[in-house]
């Protein structure tokens, strides 16, 4: 059912925001139930419990539906429904659950003990899955969440197949599966693991997430470019000179030293994160904005990407590893005094890479990518820079006529901005680079729900848009190879080579001078 609603600046009885008048609010129809793998780990506790909460607490969940956890930690229904409410009153951006609608919401979840390879513990699962169905109207539904390591995604999917938990042997409704990253550690195990998930789950039942697509601001790159005529025109090499997509936190590996340590930033973040907003950014417009039209075009550019020269990986790519530094004012140690990290890591927590995309519309127009840990400033960020004058008419000696620059701010900030040239008032005609912003939060007068709460709902209607399709990530897996597999064939003697703290390597920016480019500041 589609509601249209009118929302007002998130106070009640407050004036309605015109920006917001009219949008329809979705209620997801279909029940089922969500069964979440992993249930005591992290992400369920500070991410995917709390959007299952505020997805009830905003009416966007079905009328039926059930929570199941699935986990080795020795709990019961109770325990479970304890340790929820705990995470929902800590993490949840609506704040501590409260009745009566944690009573309602309480009531549904479930919890299934047992190690993931334990049939028995599947057997139990398929005997709370058929009773949800009986007591809460679940329909036969079932959405499987895979919140485990890498490594026991195949024995889930094994023991749900044994247990007749798949979609082959559901004969009353529809069976998915949202799998997390990383969807392997390289091409080989990759697809090694899609064979796997293939023996079971048809492609169109396969929902691999990115919560970076999940952002209000990545979702809107689409709208900019085809919902206004005056960007479209432009985007491409005639007017664009390059592009840069960044990708930074403050943080470093903090807890996850172990997995980090046998990752790095090239497979941690711009495999998959980083080349899914080029996609975004580069695709060709799609003939109607169904899930699959959309990710045709978004696999067709990154089939367009020029394979890596290997010959030029040391020229083309960048990567650091930071030392001690400064964030916030306090002291942080480098990488190699972690906890769980090698002293002697080779690991990268920053990668840089220069691609080009072998098509009429970007040929010879460079992406520049990067992503890094403990750097100056936590930023996300599209900048879209386009080429100067062709003729400079105005501005007096001494003035430099900047660039114009388009930035679609995906965190901490969300929004866009545009920087141009204007004249200075006054009797000279002096000239200098100002900005327009445009703000989400204050725009919109609404804030942007996490990432999670908007795919958990998606994959729950089966809208796959924002969803990573198998043949893309095999080409970013690709692409990424030649790079990973130079990285690890030596040894970078200038580790650690950026202070926490930094804008990162200097190998980076000499990466860009070569160009005649240069970085924007984090």
């Amino acid at each position: 059912m589609t509601q249209t609603v009118t929302a007002t600046n998130g106070v009640p009885g407050g004036d309605a925001n015109p920006l917001r008048a009219g949008v329809a609010s979705s209620r997801i129809t279909d029940p089922c139930n969500v069964v979440f793998f992993g249930a005591s780990g992290d992400l369920v506790k500070r991410m995917l419990m709390p959007a299952m909460y505020n997805l009830r607490l905003e009416d966007i969940l079905p009328a039926n539906y059930g929570i199941l956890g699935f986990s080795r930690c020795e709990w019961q229904t109770a325990d479970f429904r304890d340790g929820m409410r705990k995470s929902i009153d800590e993490f949840s951006r609506s704040g501590p659950a409260k009745d009566p609608l944690w009573s309602d919401f309480a009531k549904r979840l479930s919890f299934v003990n047992g190690s993931f390879d334990d049939a028995a513990a599947f057997k139990q699962l398929r005997a709370q899955l058929e009773r949800n169905d009986a007591e809460l109207g679940t329909g036969g539904n079932r959405l499987y969440y895979l919140s485990t390591p890498p490594s026991l995604f195949g024995t889930i999917i094994d023991r749900l197949d044994e247990a007749g938990l798949g979609p082959k042997n559901n004969k009353t409704g529809w069976t998915r599966i949202i799998i997390e990253k990383p969807f392997g550690t390289d091409l080989a195990s990759a697809r090694a693991l899609q064979a796997e998930v293939n023996k079971v789950f048809d492609e169109k039942a396969v929902y691999r997430i990115d919560h970076y697509l999940g952002k209000e601001p990545v979702q809107d790159i689409m709208a900019l470019r085809f919902a206004n005529v005056i960007f479209e025109p432009l985007w491409n090499r005639r007017y664009v000179e390059s592009v840069q997509i960044t990708a930074t936190e403050t943080v470093g590996v903090e807890e996850r030293g172990g997995y980090y340590d046998n990752a790095g930033a090239l497979r941690d973040m711009i495999q998959n994160h980083v080349m899914n907003l080029l996609a975004l950014v580069a695709m060709e417009p799609p003939v109607s904005p169904t899930a699959d039209n959309i990710r045709d075009e978004k696999f067709k550019v990154l089939s367009a990407l020029r394979p890596m020269d290997r010959s030029r990986i040391m020229l083309d790519t960048a990567r650091g590893q930071y030392g001690a530094g400064t964030i916030g004012g306090k002291p942080v140690p480098g990488y190699r005094e972690e906890p769980n990290v090698n002293p002697k890591s080779n690991t990268e927590t920053y990668a840089a890479v220069k691609l080009l995309i072998d098509n009429w519309r970007w040929a010879d127009v460079p992406f520049f990518l990067r992503s890094g840990k403990r750097m100056a400033r936590k930023n996300s960020e599209i900048a879209i820079r386009f080429k100067g004058i062709p003729h400079r008419l105005f501005g007096e000696t001494g003035d430099s006529i900047d660039n114009n620059v388009l930035v679609m701010k995906i965190q901490p900030e969300e929004g866009v901005s545009l920087r141009f040239s204007a004249k200075v008032p006054g009797p000279k005609m002096h000239i200098r680079a100002v900005s327009m912003d445009f703000n989400y939060g204050t725009g919109f007068g609404v804030v942007s729900a996490p990432a999670y709460e908007r795919l958990i709902g998606d994959a729950m209607r089966g809208d796959a848009t924002l969803f990573t399709r198998w043949d893309a990530v095999q080409q970013a897996w690709e692409q990424v190879m030649p790079i990973l597999e130079t990285w690890q064939s030596s040894t970078d003697e200038t580790f650690p080579n950026y202070a926490a703290g930094s804008q990162g390597p200097a190998s980076s920016d000499r990466m860009l001078a070569a160009d005649g480019a240069e970085w924007r500041k984090i």
